[in-house]
């Protein structure tokens, strides 16, 4: 199981898990410290994670982090764990400053709740952590551009250098985004001004700039449309993801002026039932082939070999699984987080297809 499908695979225990982890130390044993594991770290070894750590802060002594994860004997990541659920707000990480402050070696500091992970360095000034996270990674709605990211922190990739150096990145762009959302909701004066004198030929009174603030902000939605589609359309080429999406044999020709297209969720929600079947089926034998009406997900990328199908087309989101006589029942689901829900409806369905 490669990096990324070990990731996916926590989401899938994260999913299950959640509802049952109502203390802290049901956080760390459940989804924290399969979190380390995931990322390549002997939790049974306290030469590795060291739980309890000591980090006193000023004149308080025995102050304590959940983990400090070590090489060569220093800690280099310090984990400040929360019962599941908590806020990770401005006061929990003030917390953890306090302890990253002391701890001389550590350069990444954790906070989590045992889903949501935010990632602190000492960017803006050494050796004190900085106010907001540089990178915040969600196991309820994972961002897949991040999880090379995360990578770079597991026990075989560990670079600090190339982490921090990804973690300046992260965070402007995070910034820029920010501004750039901004933008697109409500332009600003300078930004319609910049782009209007390159279309408009008259003064640019304040009445013509509010005229060409909407069509900007049009113009926006317009261009993230086009994005979109194009990479929906490389998607189904098999190009942007390493597993293959390609049209169903039954539907390889759409109504005239109709297209196929694969979306992001139907993608999701691809990689969520892989994770969900890894026990029973290996991952490699699990394929998905797009339709007009619906995603098939296939065994050995066989249509005669169906696991189910996503019904994700329409407001009301279905997943149809099959019974012994490949009859199809379709089951409502709320988006890629329902699918945990019919995880075993799932598991039989599939093993049943093996």
């Amino acid at each position: 199981m490669d990096f990324r499908e070990r990731i996916y695979s926590l989401a899938t225990r994260v999913a299950e898990l959640r509802p049952h982890t109502c203390t802290e130390e049901a956080t760390k044993n459940a989804l924290i410290l399969p979190f380390l594991q995931a990322l390549g770290y002997d939790t049974f070894d306290p030469r590795v994670v060291e739980p309890e750590f000591t980090a006193d802060v000023g004149t308080k002594k025995g102050e304590k982090v959940d983990y400090a994860v070590k090489r060569d004997g220093q800690p280099v990541m310090l984990i400040e764990a929360k019962c599941c659920g908590t806020p990770l707000d401005q006061g929990k990480a003030s917390q953890l400053l306090r302890y990253f402050h002391t701890t001389k070696s550590a350069r990444i500091g954790i906070l989590t709740d045992g889903v949501i992970y935010k990632f602190f360095s000492d960017l803006d000034q050494p050796n004190v952590m900085d106010a907001t996270p540089f990178m915040t990674f969600d196991f309820s709605a994972i961002e897949d551009a991040l999880i090379p990211e995360l990578k770079k922190l597991a026990n075989d990739r560990f670079d600090i250098e190339a982490t921090l150096s990804a973690a300046q990145d992260l965070k402007h762009i995070r910034q820029l985004k920010g501004l750039l959302a901004k933008e697109m909701r409500d332009p600003s004066d300078e930004l319609v001004k910049y782009f209007a004198r390159d279309v408009h030929t008259g003064q640019l009174r304040a009445n013509v700039v509010e005229c060409y603030r909407d069509k900007l902000r049009l113009a926006f939605q317009h261009h993230v449309n086009d994005i979109i589609n194009e990479r929906l359309q490389t998607a189904m080429q098999g190009n942007a993801y390493p597993e293959p999406v390609e049209l169903c044999e039954e539907a390889t020709e759409a109504p005239a002026g109709r297209q196929i297209e694969t979306t992001q969720e139907e993608l999701e929600a691809f990689y969520a039932i892989k994770s969900i079947l890894r026990d029973v089926i290996p991952p490699e034998r699990i394929f998905m082939r797009d339709a007009q009406t619906y995603c098939a997900i296939l065994l050995d990328d066989n249509n005669r070999k169906p696991i189910c199908r996503l019904h994700f087309n329409g407001k009301q989101k279905y997943l149809g699984l099959f019974d012994e006589n490949k009859k199809e029942t379709r089951h409502p689901v709320d988006g890629v987080d329902g699918l945990y829900g019919l995880a075993e409806m799932l598991r039989s369905n599939g093993a049943g297809g093996i």
